[in-house]
């Protein structure tokens, strides 16, 4: 049942999007090494005039090359642009800057997908970390793409701590 409160309609995640530095090396890490599936894609788009600025909030003469569209399994998809822009930045955030992001995904075996990022020669950030208060029963570790994003896996097997008694459960990939 969907709660009477809010933005009206309002389901949930429908996607996450970001900008890729080279889609083909996107595409490689999304499809052939975590194992999502390649949906569509879309463009190039250079509308003109002012659209970009008023419609995204960037530059007019940005471009967007492609938008690749990804299921990765239970969740959220993702929408990954490819873009120019005269003003582009091409430093990663850090998740301690504003606007500073991660993307974490569940595993049912941490320490096995773990093993497997290290055999792809993906760089992992230090060691399975065990969650304490609230989130106790949850192991994460932060892992980078090829192109410096961020992020996370997360196991939970037996739940969290917070769970039992609680009014309202955080959306779990595990059902």
């Amino acid at each position: 049942m969907f709660k009477e409160r809010g933005l009206p309609g309002l389901r949930g995640t429908d996607h996450i999007g970001f900008t890729v530095p080279d889609m083909d090396e996107a595409h490689e890490f999304f499809v052939n090494l975590l194992g999502c599936d390649h949906v569509y894609s879309l463009g190039p788009m250079q509308p003109s005039g002012r659209w970009m600025s008023s419609h995204l909030n960037i530059h007019d003469e940005a471009v967007i090359h492609e938008i690749r569209f990804y299921r990765c399994f239970n969740g959220a998809n993702f929408e990954v642009f490819h873009y120019s822009s005269p003003d582009q930045r091409s430093i990663q955030p850090k998740n301690s800057d504003i606007g500073g992001h991660h993307i974490a995904f569940y595993v049912d075996d941490i320490d096995e997908a773990i093993n497997y990022l290290k055999d792809q020669k993906v760089e992992v950030l230090g060691d399975a970390t065990n969650s304490s208060g609230a989130s106790a029963g949850q192991r994460w570790v932060y892992f980078l793409s090829p192109w410096g994003m961020q992020f996370e896996l997360v196991s939970y097997p037996a739940g969290k701590a917070y769970e039992p008694g609680a009014q309202t459960l955080l959306w779990d990939p595990r059902i």
